[in-house]
Parts: structure tokens; sequence; C-alpha cells
């Protein structure tokens, strides 16, 4: 029993906070999913809200993601990208982020 308590645990502990790789739109906290496309409009908002105190998140299939380390998406706003790290709850830790 102990032994398939402690093999349950390792699984669980493995599903919470493994590396993953998205693709998504970076977009800021206030507008979140209303960026989806990447395109110039997008870019645009984004970078606004920005200027104005809000900060980075990822939209991937319709899920908003907030982003832990910020200047690791500073030169992508509003582009859509793909990003690998861990994710815990609604947060990701991006380890890389390459354009699409």
């Amino acid at each position: 029993m102990k032994k398939l308590l402690l093999v349950s645990s390792l699984f669980t502990f493995a599903a919470f906070g493994a590396t993953q790789t998205l693709t998504g739109v970076v977009s800021e906290e206030h507008c979140g999913a209303k960026h989806t496309t990447g395109n110039a409009a997008d870019q645009k908002c984004v970078e606004g809200c920005m200027k104005k105190g809000s900060k980075a998140v990822l939209v991937s299939d319709g899920k908003v993601y907030k982003i832990s380390d910020q200047d690791k998406v500073a030169k992508h706003l509003g582009h859509k990208v793909t990003v690998k790290g861990d994710v815990d709850g609604d947060t990701i830790n991006i380890d890389t982020v390459s354009m699409e």
C-alpha cells in the first residue's frame, strides 16, 4: 500500500509544474483573450496597455496564463509565439519564447 501511495504521489507531482509547449498570443491582463490573432491592431493595443502598467499574459487555446518573468516576453507584445516552460495552475514560468 505504501508503494502504491508513493508511486501515485510521484505521478501527481510530475503532472504539476511539468514543462509544456504552448502556442498563443502575448496579450495583457486587462484585454486578456480579446487578443488572439497577433495582428498589428493586437500589437498596438497590448503595447499601449503595457505602457499604462498592465502585465503581459499568454492566451493559448482560450486560456489566459499569467507570465512569471515579464522580461522574457517584452519583445513579443501582441505577437503570436510558441513558449516552453513550466505551467503551475494559471501561471507559466517561461524557459524559451519563439515567434510563430
